[in-house]
């Protein structure tokens, strides 16, 4: 060989034919994206209900439809829910967060809201998106009910047989 090796990084340099920039140094890094306020806004969505969410610096005051998350949402399941986004980003009490939130029912709107907070979060700092992708908090929950069949009691469950 008329030219010696001296690391793996080389080596993959050499097989792969490029100079030894890797494909994550050619990408942009992402801008946070935050308006005049300092606030980053993101839409969240989950079966029928859409939630509008911003997020910005605070003591982790949550307010939905003008509410208290105890209030808006009485059960601690629900309101575990919303908190998870920033449990695994390990940003606990750092942000105040602002909902709207309309259709659907209430495990769909906590779960909307979930949605649009992890969005607003990677918007905010885009550092946080990974722990974010990685426990699938940015993907939207495609799931919704199934509609109703002519001919059917229900989407799938038909009338009552009757022999007589």
């Amino acid at each position: 060989m008329a030219e010696e090796i001296k690391s793996l990084d080389e080596l993959n340099a050499v097989v792969s034919g490029t100079d030894g920039a890797s494909a994550t140094e050619s990408e942009t890094p992402r801008e946070p994206t935050r308006d005049s306020l300092g606030r980053a806004y993101a839409t969240g969505k989950r079966k029928d209900a859409v939630a509008r969410v911003w997020i910005k610096p605070g003591s982790g005051r949550v307010t939905v439809n003008g509410k208290e998350i105890n209030t808006y949402f009485a059960r601690p399941v629900l309101q575990m829910i919303l908190r998870q986004p920033f449990e695994v980003a390990g940003v606990e009490d750092e942000f105040d967060v602002m909902a709207t939130v309309a259709g659907g029912g209430l495990s769909g709107q906590a779960g909307a809201v979930k949605h649009g907070i992890s969005k607003a979060l990677q918007l905010y700092d885009p550092n946080l998106r990974a722990a974010l992708k990685a426990a699938g908090f940015l993907t939207r929950d495609s799931r919704v009910v199934e509609r109703k069949k002519f001919g059917r009691r229900k989407a799938r469950r038909s009338f009552q047989f009757s022999k007589r």
